[in-house]
């Protein structure tokens, strides 16, 4: 496995592991979405090999599809944070969101982007957080009981 790892991955085997038909790889690769970064095919009877990243890469894509994203809007995101990041290999540096609509691009957790609109600023609010922040403060209000006494239950009048 570490062997063929450096070595690459061969079409049938990046088929199977991402998912897709070797059309729809073949495809991508004759139209530049992700070409093999380890070796091009060069006439009829030579074998692209990928790396291990152009397979995570893939995945993400088809991941995308999966969600309901057009393979159209996924090429142009994929353009667009090759430009931003000024990276041949774009989407095995960020973070993707999407909500079928449009993709958005993590590249921190203080920052993500709606890539389609090339960087406008969006927010999230992780709940985990937030609800963390409110039983501290519940905890400061009520300091004497470790359970919060002072809170009227629901349905109580």
């Amino acid at each position: 496995m570490a062997r063929e790892r450096e070595m690459g991955f061969r079409a049938p085997q990046v088929c199977k592991l991402v998912g897709i038909t070797y059309r729809q790889l073949d495809y991508w690769a004759r139209t530049d979405l992700i070409r093999p970064s380890l070796r091009q095919a060069s006439g009829s009877g030579s074998q692209r090999l990928y790396s291990f990243q152009d397979v995570v890469q893939l995945k993400v894509i088809k991941r995308l599809l999966d969600a309901g994203m057009s393979l159209k809007k996924i090429r142009l995101a994929v353009v667009i944070l090759r430009e931003q990041l000024d990276l041949e290999r774009p989407l095995a540096d960020v973070t993707l969101l999407s909500d079928g609509q449009t993709i958005y691009a993590a590249h921190s957790e203080e920052e993500i982007v709606d890539v389609f609109r090339r960087g406008q600023g969006v927010f999230g609010i992780a709940i985990g957080p937030v609800q963390d922040e409110v039983e501290g403060a519940i905890h400061q209000l009520f300091p004497e009981d470790s359970e919060v006494s002072g809170v009227v239950e629901a349905g109580a009048t």
